[in-house]
């Protein structure tokens, strides 16, 4: 397998497994009510970053960026495809050629803490969701999101290495 092969599969990973993330955002928001993150929001925190602003009182009062929504998409799946080559990195080439599930659960509880540790106080939530009006409901979807994504990185995994 060569580097761009490697490449290749760690994006396609990344892509599966962040998309199999945004279908259980979407049956958790239909069939439990359950409100997830507005990528938008998570676009304008982002297009605050080049301006030198890492952490807001709120994010929904910050000033709208250009393109937020957009740019928001482009940020999660973006993210999703470098945890990916996390994975990759850590459990290397063959871990593509003959994927296990633990691996890549794995990858998914650890990537948790990067919206409990950046994401959320930088967004005005506090650590771990900690000024959200119901802290632990928070963490257990972001829990139940980041699982659905490793399930997604092993299931895109399986399905190339069966091509």
């Amino acid at each position: 397998m060569d580097t761009l092969d490697l490449v290749l599969r760690g994006a396609l990973i990344g892509v599966g497994g962040s998309a199999l993330m945004d279908v259980w955002g979407w049956v958790a928001r239909r069939a439990f009510r359950v409100k997830g993150l507005d990528y938008a929001l998570l676009g304008r925190w982002i297009g605050h970053l080049p301006r030198g602003r890492f952490s807001h009182a709120s994010i929904a009062s910050a000033t709208p960026v250009t393109g937020e929504r957009a740019l928001g998409w482009v940020g999660h799946y973006s993210i999703g495809v470098a945890f990916a080559f996390l994975l990759l990195l850590v459990h290397g080439r063959q871990w593509t050629d003959t994927p296990t599930l633990w691996p890549a659960l794995l990858v998914g509880w650890v990537t948790v803490l990067a919206p409990w540790l950046i994401l959320q106080p930088g967004m005005g939530a506090g650590i771990a969701a900690s000024r959200t009006p119901r802290p632990g409901a928070a963490r257990l979807r972001n829990v139940a999101s980041h699982t659905a994504y490793g399930l997604g990185l092993y299931a895109s995994a399986v399905a190339l290495a069966s091509l």
